[in-house]
């Protein structure tokens, strides 16, 4: 078997990988095998083929990483997302408190409900500042 289908078949295996992991990352190593296969096709040696595909591979990933698809994403956290969670923002009537925790009935069930740091437990109405689990983060 030639150089150049085992650098074909490399990239092929890589391109598999590749719908498994949903990056693009393994499919510009993939790219960069398919230098390899070219150079092979070419006539290079094996040095000068495995070269190339790793500057092409290296050079690919690189490019990717520092283009729009590459840069990681600034994620708020669900808990604290509007637009994730629609009970951000929305109001209970709080009674009583008891030592920083109170229950109350919210959306037809009852929730517990705690004090954001810094608000001072008094009856009345709050706002829901964030949502972890069962509970109801809330604050004036």
């Amino acid at each position: 078997m030639a150089d150049w289908s085992f650098w074909l078949m490399a990239a092929g295996v890589t391109v598999i990988l590749e719908l498994f992991s949903g990056t693009f990352y393994l499919l510009m190593i993939a790219i960069g095998l398919l230098s390899g296969a070219l150079a092979a096709a070419l006539g290079f040696g094996m040095a000068l083929q495995t070269l190339f595909a790793a500057l092409v591979g290296i050079g690919a990933t690189v490019l990717l990483r520092r283009s729009r698809f590459g840069k990681l994403v600034n994620r708020t956290r669900a808990e604290h997302d509007p637009n994730v969670n629609m009970d951000i923002g929305q109001t209970v009537h709080v009674p009583a408190w008891h030592d920083g925790a109170a229950r109350v009935m919210y959306r037809g069930a009852l929730w517990d409900v705690e004090l954001a740091p810094g608000a001072t437990p008094a009856p009345g109405q709050y706002k829901i500042r964030e949502v972890r689990g069962s509970r109801l983060i809330v604050a004036a």
